[in-house]
């Protein structure tokens, strides 16, 4: 479990969190959940599936304490993966408690992290696993996640979403592992849920040497000391950051609020960059008006802003590592 940061001591905390474990029940999990969140006035969004729950939530830190309390207490869920960040006004505006097929949506029968993932490397030990020749590193999230920041070296499979990931394996495996002997793969992501549950499946796939970062980039950026790092750039998050850097400090870039891509200060000054309504990204995807909508929407947000108030058409955090809705 990550401890508190320093950001934790603003008004609002926000608790990432996830752990693969097998519920049997989650249809009788949901409303004692979500009761205790509207009772301690926690918002957000959890997901609950037989594999295990993901989500972000927002609240008092007492109310936050109260229902990771009662998370622990399911069947395998005492080691629940937790992220702390702050935030100054609540990011939500809604407490949801979703069933899901999957916590992180892969589109593969069969795979069961709870049971069957990749080994736990310790931020203090990835260095040494990337660093060997011998070892095959992958990095498993999106392209526009990973076109902010990376580790040196890693490979970049191009998805657009974690559904992609399979078939991306499916078709590179044969140059990836050659013909002698599996190599090592080491495989990380934002916060850990996603190449945990893509180690379960290489795993399934016949690799036995698969390892998976504990605690994601995250926990990396956070225990390593920068003159130490194998990290170049940023790390995109899906909550208000956006992007943080080493030691989890603010990082540089900003979200395009039409296709939630980050853009950068340089990619700001693009002519095809409007705020709240394109970037160079996506003015091509986009027709008039669309544009004219996004226009339309992001003036109402920045005058609610002006008079204090939350847009309910605003568009917040996400759920963290989120499983590509």
């Amino acid at each position: 479990m990550t401890t508190p940061t320093s950001e934790s001591t603003q008004s609002i905390c926000v608790a990432a969190l996830y752990r693969f474990a097998t519920l049997a029940n989650i249809e009788g999990l949901r409303e004692p959940l979500k009761q205790l969140c509207d009772d301690q006035g926690i918002k957000g969004t959890l997901l609950l599936a037989s594999e295990g729950i993901n989500g972000t939530i927002a609240g008092s830190r007492k109310g936050i304490d109260r229902v990771l309390d009662h998370i622990r207490s399911w069947p395998d869920c005492a080691d629940l993966e937790v992220k702390f960040s702050g935030a100054e006004t609540m990011p939500f505006h809604r407490m949801k408690v979703r069933l899901k097929q999957e916590i992180v949506t892969m589109g593969q029968p069969g795979i069961d992290p709870a049971a069957n993932a990749g080994t736990y490397v310790d931020p203090q030990d990835w260095n040494a696993l990337i660093d060997d020749p011998d070892t095959i590193v992958i990095d498993t999230r999106n392209d526009y996640e990973v076109s902010i920041g990376s580790f040196a070296g890693a490979i970049n499979p191009m998805t657009g979403t974690f559904r992609d990931f399979p078939e991306w394996y499916a078709r590179e495996r044969e140059r990836l592992l050659g013909s002698a002997s599996p190599p090592k793969v080491a495989m990380f992501c934002t916060g850990g849920i996603r190449c945990e549950k893509a180690s379960a499946f290489l795993k399934k796939e016949g690799l036995d040497d698969v390892f998976h970062l504990k605690g994601g980039i995250l926990a990396y950026l956070e225990h390593v000391p920068e003159e130490e790092s194998r990290w170049q750039g940023e790390c995109f998050v899906f909550d208000q950051r956006v992007a943080v850097g080493h030691a989890l400090s603010q990082g540089t870039h900003e979200l395009c609020f039409a296709c939630r891509r980050p853009v950068s200060p340089s990619e700001k000054q693009s002519p095809l960059y409007e705020a709240g309504v394109s970037c160079a990204a996506c003015h091509d995807e986009r027709n008039d008006e669309q544009r004219a909508s996004y226009r339309e929407r992001h003036q109402q947000e920045m005058l609610a802003a002006r008079q204090g108030r939350a847009h309910v058409g605003a568009v917040f955090a996400t759920t963290g590592d989120d499983d590509d809705e």
